[in-house]
């Protein structure tokens, strides 16, 4: 099926996959524990207000420059980034340092590219925080991946870096386009097209091929096999979210939960299939994200679009 988005319609489900990864974000940042540990998942869930993390707060700078320039400008978008970001929000310290080098003048290629000696950071930021923009541009797969590499290349100069981001988007972007059609893509279906989009020389590339390997696994099988995004990278990360999303397209508590029960970088993790679930679901419906999640968590920026 082929369709026209207009700008407004393409915000909505811009904003629907940031309601989707800010409370992903949220409540899976409640299940940390002192000593770096995930408590067990249990259904009487935490009281609000669940405080939201950079994930969010970095997502939310990308819908906002979405909504100004209808792409993605990356000078804007290191800008908003600069200008936004609260240390208090959980950033790693690798984040701090390069934003605090664009707030202070340092052109971005340069912040970027000076990361981790020069190779560029591989981590799983610019993934946590792409599933609205590959929301916004449901309608094509290629634009998705082409919106999602610039917009990984302000912070993350590293090829699997930039490979985790244009993973995540193409995902929602497929999430949302099965939204629009009226059909759940099959989870097979959804891996191979994220595959297909993605930088074969990359880890990333080849952990996603083998979580198609892995429908069907239990879930500590599969985490054996793609991590958890413990160690903080866009390989240990992405694959195993998108397993995670491709397997509960149309049930985000089951998909938030099946996070926090994996371990690891759950805030991020859950963010991350937070942001595709509900590209899919939507906020407030039958398998979308439940309508008193979305009341616990804190209220977003005021600042969004």
């Amino acid at each position: 099926m082929s369709f026209t988005l207009f700008a407004d319609s393409r915000l909505a489900l811009a904003k629907d996959s940031l309601a989707g990864l800010s409370v992903g974000d949220a409540l899976g940042g409640r299940f940390f524990v002192p000593g770096g540990r995930v408590a067990p998942w249990r259904d009487d869930l935490p009281p609000g207000p669940w405080e939201w993390s950079d994930d969010t707060e970095m997502a939310g700078s990308v819908v906002t420059v979405l909504a100004d320039a209808r792409q993605i400008d990356r000078d804007a978008l290191a800008s908003t980034f600069a200008a936004r970001y609260d240390p208090a929000r959980r950033y790693g310290a690798g984040a701090v340092e390069l934003l605090e080098l664009i707030r202070s003048g340092t052109p971005w290629p340069v912040a970027a590219a000076s990361a981790f000696d020069g190779q560029g950071s591989l981590g799983n930021g610019a993934a946590m925080r792409v599933a609205p923009l590959g929301a916004y541009f449901a309608d094509s797969t290629s634009r998705a991946a082409a919106e999602a590499r610039a917009s990984a290349e302000v912070t993350h100069a590293h090829p699997e870096g930039i490979a985790g981001a244009v993973a995540v988007a193409v995902a929602a972007a497929l999430a949302a386009r099965g939204r629009l059609d009226g059909s759940r893509p099959a989870a097979g279906r959804l891996l191979a097209g994220v595959a297909a989009a993605v930088d074969p020389a990359t880890e990333v590339h080849r952990r996603v091929r083998r979580a198609a390997d892995l429908l069907g696994r239990p879930l500590p099988q599969v985490v054996a096999a793609l991590g958890n995004g413990s160690r903080v990278t866009a390989p240990d990360t992405v694959a195993f979210t998108l397993w995670v999303a491709a397997t509960r397209l149309d049930d985000y508590p089951a998909a938030i939960q099946a996070c926090v029960e994996a371990g690891g970088d759950v805030d991020t993790t859950a963010a991350i299939v937070g942001g595709v679930v509900a590209a899919y679901g939507g906020v407030g419906t039958p398998g979308g994200v439940p309508a008193e999640w979305l009341a616990a968590r804190e209220p977003l920026p005021p600042w969004l679009p």
